[in-house]
């Protein structure tokens, strides 16, 4: 039996793949994992590369869902993001790309917050 936390994050990363496809988006990767680093969604926006990590926070006590993608975190995704792009990513390592954060403040798809460029990999 699956825990109810990596049930709930289950849950807001399809919320926010949905999300991105009803705007156009097409997926290309999900939780793409390597050593020291995780994406959550890779997807193509009319040819630049958009690497987008998924937050769900239920309540904003510790800052909400946008202060929980620190640096140490945004360290960890550039790495994953580097290595799908010399990898199974490869083809596609030569597109613009960007990063982008999903914030979900709860499991409702009518309160989904889409930062575009939240951060970047300098």
């Amino acid at each position: 039996m699956q825990a109810e936390h990596l049930r709930r994050g289950a849950a807001a990363e399809a919320l926010a793949a949905a999300h991105l496809e009803r705007h156009g988006l097409t997926i290309l990767a999900r939780n793409v994992r390597c050593r020291g680093g995780e994406v959550d969604l890779i997807a193509d926006e009319r040819g630049c590369i958009v690497f987008a990590e998924v937050r769900l926070r239920g309540n904003g006590r510790f800052g909400g869902a946008a202060a929980s993608i620190t640096t140490a975190k945004q360290q960890r995704i550039i790495l994953a993001a580097q290595t799908w792009l010399a990898g199974a990513g490869r083809r596609h390592a030569s597109r613009p790309c960007r990063f982008d954060a999903i914030l979900l403040d709860g499991l409702d798809a009518a309160r989904i917050e889409w930062i575009r460029g939240a951060f970047d990999a300098s």
